[in-house]
């Protein structure tokens, strides 16, 4: 099996890895606008990552260098999916993206009859949230003879939290302000409806150390989930975990206009607010240093005519060995997996789907196990 990743950048570099490190995999090419990058990461990774020049700007370049594999891994920016999923499919070799943006993948979704027509499987929104929680709910909700609820919950945090906002960079900034301002969709009392992010906070409590969090309403986690459980729940909603405080401190920053798009004057340059706020962020948090993904999914429904709450929980570090984040690796290695799924023909679906409504769970966990991710289930 061959692979390109397009991005070499933290998700992509995690993505690298994990894909030479897996039985069957000839080689891996790591593309990005940024050679010295590439190479750097590809030296780092070792011999079967060949690392390539590639300005996804220039289509010509993006079908040549996806004609030598089997199936492409995005991790650039989202803005580049709708691009790399239209050249995947001319070229006839499977796609997978980390999404991070609704509007992106349903113009990706309504590329289903060419994917089928090229006889390849797109799948965008893999990753963490949206990916492997969505993933975990709607294989959850299987297990169910009615189901009435579903909640998603996730995180990625600083294991040693320092103030202002007891957070680190963990994955891009431009995602991570997106997910802060655009509206969630949820099911409430059996409606589906658009909320706003940064609301709605509740308290959340894992073991110890971490004990007692907060958790609110962001974008984009749910992916296709509310669309799917549409008429059959009561309830469904997806909240981000931060440690206590950090929601008032980020709405206020919203509330006096950090992250607008309106163009404003600064000097002689015309910039946006929100493009100083990226900066300022990357700038002022850390980007590096220990971290931990917390990851709860409950679904509450009839099974055998008794209630029952089933709950999947994952508690993920930072690896030592690899100096690889929990959210590089909660976040790149599913998506990984579900790539290689695809070519290995245990995901035989083709055309474009959102991974809750594709991916197997049972194999993806297995794979999970062996990199030491590991996913509680209980029922009660």
């Amino acid at each position: 099996m061959k692979f390109l990743v397009i991005g070499s950048g933290m998700m992509g570099s995690a993505l690298a890895y994990d894909l030479v490190h897996s039985d069957g995999v000839e080689k891996v090419i790591l593309a990005d606008i940024n050679f010295d990058r590439a190479k750097n990461c590809a030296d780092s990774i070792g011999k079967m990552v060949e690392p390539t020049p590639l300005d996804i700007n220039y289509y010509d370049n993006v079908i040549d260098t996806m004609s030598k594999v089997d199936a492409v891994c995005g991790a650039s920016s989202y803005n580049h999916n709708l691009l790399l999923t239209k050249a995947a499919i001319e070229t006839g070799v499977h796609f997978c993206d980390l999404g991070g943006n609704m509007e992106v993948v349903e113009k990706q979704l309504s590329m289903d009859s060419k994917a089928k027509s090229a006889n390849v499987c797109i799948i965008p929104n893999c990753g963490l949230a949206p990916g492997l929680a969505g993933i975990l709910a709607a294989e959850g909700a299987r297990q169910f003879d009615a189901v009435h609820d579903i909640h998603l919950r996730v995180g990625g945090l600083p294991k040693n939290p320092k103030p202002p906002l007891n957070y680190q960079i963990v994955f891009s900034v431009e995602g991570l302000i997106n997910e802060y301002i655009e509206p969630a969709e949820v099911i409430r009392n059996g409606e589906l409806k658009e909320v706003p992010s940064m609301e709605d906070l509740e308290e959340i409590e894992f073991p110890p150390p971490f004990n007692k969090l907060e958790a609110f309403n962001t974008s984009g986690g749910v992916s296709k989930l509310t669309h799917m459980f549409r008429g059959k729940v009561q309830n469904l909603d997806y909240k981000t975990i931060r440690y206590k405080g950090h929601c008032e401190k980020i709405k206020t920053l919203i509330d006096l206009g950090f992250t607008s798009s309106e163009p404003v004057m600064i000097g002689n340059s015309l910039s946006t607010a929100r493009e100083l706020f990226q900066e300022l962020l990357k700038k002022k948090l850390p980007s590096s240093g220990p971290d931990v993904v917390l990851l709860r999914v409950w679904i509450t429904g009839i099974k055998s005519n008794q209630k029952r709450t089933l709950t999947y929980e994952m508690i993920d570090y930072f690896d030592d060995k690899t100096k690889f984040s929990a959210m590089m690796r909660t976040t790149s290695f599913p998506t990984s997996i579900i790539a290689q799924m695809i070519v290995r023909g245990i995901i035989t679906e083709r055309g474009v789907f959102t991974p809750e409504q594709c991916v197997p769970l049972q194999p993806l966990l297995e794979e999970l196990k062996k990199r030491s991710i590991i996913i509680n289930s209980s029922i009660r």
